[in-house]
């Protein structure tokens, strides 16, 4: 039906797509903007073609230039892999109407599952257990306080279009309500195009579990069972394990019937996730459905002995499910740990740079998924993972450990990356005990471990006192033997401008100005205050989104808001003033 497929999609994610396309002897396109024109992903692909512009919405997200580029080069389906446009029915149908094979799940699939409202509806009907709560959009915050009095507090108002934690505001009270409610409905529109929500109970300390699922064109539908994703940081999920600690062989057998059954409700095929959160008593109640190819499925695919992108294909292709849920055998557990470009000890600001060492971690239980390699550029215009790291072990603590190994062999520098969070948090008694890790993951003491555990060249003092050097690992020979050294170079000017101009977000303009700058490159989603306002030092002024994580940027010191230079929605620089506070004085005048 093809012999060639354009893949809709960039880095790590393409690149994977591409091998599974290698292997079945498909020829692969890529498509590259400005920005990824020396990137790793167009190398890698038989064909590439350039779709121009540097943001997002001006080359991956333009249904028109990834059509015309199929059109080019003689694709005959189209691989969206995640993100972007993957679940977007209205690209679906495009690629459709246009004669393609879509590899993914039926339109109409996709947008059942994209609102959440109608999602609720169909599972409910279908017996599937959903979280209490509304099926229908909510008008006004009045209504979320009499769902509060019925239903209890907290609630958790969610964009019905939403997904990724984005227009998600938790309520505890009454009180609450009025500023939640607006801005759940300011991120609807602002991310999804689309302002209404609904309302759930809110479930303390959950995990946050979901289902592998499989379905073809002829009525066949198997899991490969659940995945834990519960370690997550402003519902970014950091960490991801099968089987989770927490179900055990019945329970599995009841969740994956569950997903199997809400996969057939919605009309499902190809791959797909049934995302669930499991209680602490036990329930297990429907989220979502993700109608496209999970960042983590690639422990499902260690423990299943599944190539997830491969069953894709071949379902696209028009094949039958190869194997019956009888055939599924899961081995040992698995560990994927999100590698991605972020600074835990500032906060998880995002670390966009030139990458200047770079050395995967191997063996035959060890996986890396990565779409860079040493000189790759790191953008702030997408999204900051730099690879996926996975184990498989004979169980779990064989995986921690083989993990902890594999952390520890891995060499990035010129960015900052979540190795060293990933070091302390395998090596905390939460993890190991399998628990929520509810609290741990953004604390001081994990933030600090984090930084000691690091391991990425940062900057330093030179031994010669000529200014600040990068470390670099490298190897020498010394007296015959071979050794690990760090040698310094002089640093790159950019990061010296960055590291001011972030000191200078930290403490203001000037001494006890109260100035505020961005300490980061990013769009303003939500401003907190207003001029004239009295804030208190750490309180939160704005949110920015930069490489699709959201930064709190706080109060420096307390008193009055008398200038006020942002406003949400706009673009934002590093350097760029976003406040000036009157700082009360001492005596409280």
């Amino acid at each position: 039906m093809f012999d060639k497929v354009l893949v809709a999609n960039r880095s790590e994610i393409a690149v994977r797509i591409f091998r599974s396309l290698r292997d079945l002897g498909i020829g692969s396109v890529a498509v590259y903007s400005d920005v990824d024109r020396s990137a790793l992903h167009p190398s890698y692909a038989d064909e590439a073609y350039a779709l121009g512009g540097a943001t997002s919405a001006e080359s991956y997200l333009v249904v028109e230039k990834l059509l015309a580029a199929a059109a080019a080069t003689g694709a005959g389906a189209v691989h969206p892999g995640y993100g972007f446009l993957a679940e977007n029915a209205g690209f679906a149908r495009a690629v459709e109407d246009a004669g393609l094979v879509w590899i993914g799940p039926p339109p109409a699939a996709i947008e059942l599952m994209g609102s959440k409202t109608r999602a609720r509806q169909a599972m409910q009907a279908a017996g599937v257990p959903i979280i209490p709560g509304t099926t229908e959009p909510v008008a006004s915050a009045e209504e979320v306080v009499a769902l509060g009095e019925e239903l209890g507090y907290p609630l958790l108002i969610k964009a019905a279009a939403g997904g990724g934690g984005k227009g998600m505001k938790t309520v505890y009270s009454a009180d609450e309500a009025a500023q939640a409610f607006a801005s759940a409905e300011r991120e609807g529109r602002a991310y999804f195009a689309d302002a209404s929500v609904y309302v759930e109970r809110y479930l303390e300390d959950p995990r946050h579990v979901e289902v592998q699922v499989l379905a073809d064109s002829f009525g066949n539908v198997i899991h490969l069972g659940e995945r834990d994703c519960t370690i997550q940081r402003r519902h970014q999920k950091l960490v991801e394990e099968t089987p989770s600690p927490a179900v055990s062989a019945e329970l599995r057998d009841r969740i994956g019937g569950i997903a199997v059954d809400a996969a057939r409700a919605a009309g499902y095929r190809s791959a797909g996730t049934i995302e669930g959160l499991l209680a602490p008593d036990g329930s297990y109640y429907f989220m979502e459905m993700n109608t496209r190819i999970q960042v983590e499925h690639t422990v499902t695919e260690l423990v299943a002995g599944i190539d997830l992108v491969r069953a894709q294909i071949r379902i696209a292709l028009g094949e039958p499910l190869e194997l019956t849920q009888d055939d599924v055998r899961l081995r040992g557990h698995a560990i994927e740990c999100r590698i991605n470009a972020e600074d835990p000890s500032a906060g998880f600001l995002p670390s966009p740079g030139t990458i200047t060492v770079y050395r995967e971690p191997s063996g035959p239980s060890v996986r890396v998924d990565s779409g860079v390699a040493e000189g790759s550029v790191v953008s702030p215009l997408y999204d900051p993972m730099v690879a996926k790291l996975i184990v498989h072990g004979a169980d779990r603590d064989d995986a921690i450990g083989k993990m902890l190994r594999a952390l520890g062999e891995y060499r990035i520098g010129g960015v900052k990356t979540l190795i060293g969070f990933h070091k302390a948090l395998l090596t905390h008694p939460c993890f190991r005990a399998g628990e929520t890790c509810h609290g741990v993951v953004e604390s001081l003491e994990l933030a600090a471990r984090a930084d000691e555990l690091g391991g990425e060249p940062v900057a330093s003092g030179a031994a010669n006192g000529s200014g600040p050097t990068v470390e670099r690992v490298t190897w020498a020979e010394v007296d015959g033997r071979r050794v690990e050294v760090k040698v310094h170079l002089p640093e790159p000017g950019y990061r010296e401008l960055g590291r001011r101009r972030r000191e200078r977000a930290a403490r203001g303009a000037g001494a006890g100005s109260g100035v505020i700058v961005s300490p980061m490159q990013g769009t303003v989603l939500d401003v907190k205050v207003a001029a004239g306002d009295t804030v208190e030092a750490g309180q939160v002024i704005c949110v920015i989104e930069a490489m699709k994580m959201e930064n709190e940027v706080t109060a420096v010191v307390a008193g009055t808001i008398t200038d006020l230079a942002v406003a949400s929605l706009q673009p934002i620089s590093v350097g760029d003033p976003i406040v000036t506070i009157e700082p009360i004085a001492v005596d409280g005048s």
